[in-house]
């Protein structure tokens, strides 16, 4: 089992709106510069990048979408108690 994941993320408010960040990725758009662009998060300027971080560290929504993914894969619409987050593993 995976102890450390590594991740980035695009915060919005809306589910809407992260659905459309999700179709934006998948026609190919870059995630680092969608984050630049759309995230609520302070991360947003680092590209998303939330660094390495452990189990119990994200609030439970977010940890168990992040740590249910593949390097490079890109989750789901997630929503927490901050929004909604596309998550993506970077390593």
């Amino acid at each position: 089992m995976v102890d450390n994941m590594h991740c980035a993320h695009i915060l919005v408010k809306t589910e809407q709106e992260a659905r459309a960040v999700l179709e934006e990725l998948k026609k190919g758009a870059s995630f680092s510069k969608l984050a630049q662009e759309k995230s609520l998060c302070p991360s947003g300027k680092r590209g998303g990048d939330l660094g390495t971080f452990g189990r119990g560290k994200m609030v439970k929504e977010f940890e168990r979408a992040a740590f249910t993914l593949q390097k490079g894969q890109v989750s789901d619409a997630v929503k927490t108690q901050f929004g909604w987050h596309a998550i993506k593993r970077l390593e």
